[in-house]
């Protein structure tokens, strides 16, 4: 009980929400008050017709720490909901699913958000008994308030977007992640600079400001929320969306190669014109994107895409641009940010 009550007390104190997850599913799987032969956490992810299952942390006897999915897997490399009738029951009837002759499955629904959207799945030689499941239910209840409390102090109390204090922080995590990936694949040297696994773009609305002027702040504010509801429809899960403030928002997501980022892109800005926002009828987005690069910064990251954001606005509106495309075309003037001039100590 005494290493229960100091997992929980380590997991209480955790603000990253990877780290998080992993504190959950050690917690779980090397408990000694009971013994699992593995523990999974998952979510499901996706449009409601074509969900898949993600693991956000799994633990076994093969493996002395946690590991996870990588988020920009294509969903549909992933085990679709229907492989798993015993996680669909645990959705649908929002309670502990048993199932198994021996091994054993006992799945326990997570409740965030209002809405079921994480389970925590544990095999076992013998069946788990009624009191080990009041003790992982409350294990759990406390992930869920922790949850919560992240929730609220990283999104945007309007639309529920990631907010801009929050921003910082994944950055850099992408930043890293996409400095191991390219020493992994060229080992002797580094990626060129224009090519990038991780994007920066930041959305603006058109004329956002006729909006709340001809039909006042109370549309303004719903224009606002639809077109961050439009924003998770499009964008993959793993994209990371903000709100900056204002009508500025800003997506940090994984690519291939700039020919994907600005498809991505385009599908999303095609998709907003297209739209019929209820009082207003349409509006109109422009958008500025740029790779990450090495030894990047937030700021030095946002002010280039900001800066192909100012010229999509200045030059017609209802655009994309680029600001490698820019550069490169002579329409924008290169500016080093110094950060390739940073000595870490």
């Amino acid at each position: 009980m005494k290493k229960l009550l100091r997992d929980l007390s380590y997991l209480s104190g955790l603000r990253d929400r990877q780290a998080m997850d992993f504190a959950l599913v050690k917690l779980v799987g090397q408990s000694d008050l009971w013994h699992f032969n593995a523990v999974r956490l998952v979510r499901a992810v996706g449009p409601s017709d074509d969900q898949h299952w993600v693991t956000l942390g799994k633990l076994d006897g093969h493996h002395d720490a946690p590991e996870r999915d990588q988020f920009w897997f294509d969903p549909a490399t992933l085990p679709c909901l229907a492989e798993f009738p015993q996680r669909e029951d645990a959705i649908v009837t929002e309670s502990v699913v048993r199932c198994g002759q021996g091994p054993f499955t006992t799945v326990f629904p997570i409740d965030t958000q209002a809405s079921v959207c994480s389970l925590l799945e544990v095999e076992s030689d013998a069946v788990v008994s009624v009191d080990t499941e009041v003790l992982i239910d409350s294990v759990l209840h406390l992930y869920e308030n922790l949850q919560g409390l992240l929730d609220y102090g990283e999104r945007d109390t309007l639309t529920e977007l990631l907010n801009r204090k929050t921003f910082d922080g994944a950055f850099l995590r992408a930043a890293q992640t996409q400095d191991e990936h390219q020493l992994l694949d060229h080992p002797d040297r580094r990626c060129a600079k224009n090519q990038s696994s991780y994007w920066l773009a930041v959305i603006d609305i058109d004329h956002f400001k006729h909006v709340n002027d001809n039909f006042g702040h109370l549309i303004g504010d719903e224009v606002l929320l639809l077109l961050a509801r439009q924003m998770r429809t499009n964008f993959r899960f793993h994209d990371q969306l903000y709100r900056f403030g204002g009508e500025e928002f800003v997506v940090l997501m994984r690519c291939a190669n700039h020919a994907d980022a600005l498809s991505a892109l385009e599908r999303f800005r095609r998709q907003i014109e297209q739209h019929a926002f209820p009082q207003v009828g349409r509006i109109t987005i422009s958008i500025g994107f740029a790779p990450l690069r090495d030894n990047d910064t937030p700021s030095g990251a946002f002010d280039r895409a900001d800066k192909a954001v100012y010229y999509a606005k200045g030059n017609g509106r209802n655009q994309i641009c680029s600001y490698t495309a820019l550069v490169e075309a002579g329409e924008l003037v290169e500016q080093s940010d110094g950060a390739e001039e940073v000595d870490f100590f």
